[in-house]
C-alpha cells in the first residue's frame, strides 16, 4: 500500500505494512531492521491521544499522526530509539517512516493510502484504500 501526501503531491512511502490488531500496534517496529521506503501505518478504531515508545527499536524515525479525515495534526521528526512521546492530539492513524521521509510535511496536509492495480485494459487504477 502506498503513503502519499497528496497536498505536498509526495510519496512519502512505496509500501507499507498495516498494524491494526492491539499486539501489531503494540510491537510496531520493534527489533526491526532499519526501514527503507516503507511505512508503518498504525490505525486505530477510532481517534485517541496516542502514547509511542522506541524501545528495541534502534534507529530514529519520522512520525505522522493523522485524524479520521486523514488530515495530518502532529508531526514527531526524528524520534529516537529507547525514548517515549506522548501526542498532543488525537489520531486515528500514526504513520511510521524512515528518518527524514517526512520531508517538508506540515500540519493540516492531507494524507492517502492506496494499491495500484492493473486493469483488464492495461490502465493502473487505485483498488483500495484504509
Amino acid at each position: 500500500m502506498f503513503v502519499k501526501n497528496v497536498t505536498r503531491k509526495r510519496l512519502l512511502a512505496s509500501s507499507s505494512k498495516i498494524c491494526s490488531s492491539f499486539f501489531s500496534r503494540s510491537r510496531g517496529l520493534m527489533f526491526s531492521s532499519k526501514i527503507k521506503d516503507k511505512a508503518y501505518v498504525l490505525a486505530f478504531p477510532e481517534e485517541e491521544r496516542v502514547d509511542l515508545h522506541m524501545f528495541f527499536v534502534f534507529f530514529p524515525i519520522d512520525v505522522l499522526f493523522v485524524d479520521k479525515r486523514k488530515k495530518v495534526v502532529e508531526i514527531k521528526k526524528g524520534f529516537q530509539p529507547f525514548t517515549t512521546y506522548s501526542a498532543r492530539k488525537k489520531a486515528r492513524y500514526v504513520i511510521e517512516l524512515p528518518e527524514g521521509a517526512a520531508g517538508n510535511s506540515r500540519i493540516g496536509d492531507r494524507i492517502e493510502f492506496f494499491d495500484v492495480s492493473e486493469s483488464e485494459s492495461g490502465k493502473k487504477v487505485r483498488v483500495s484504500e484504509i
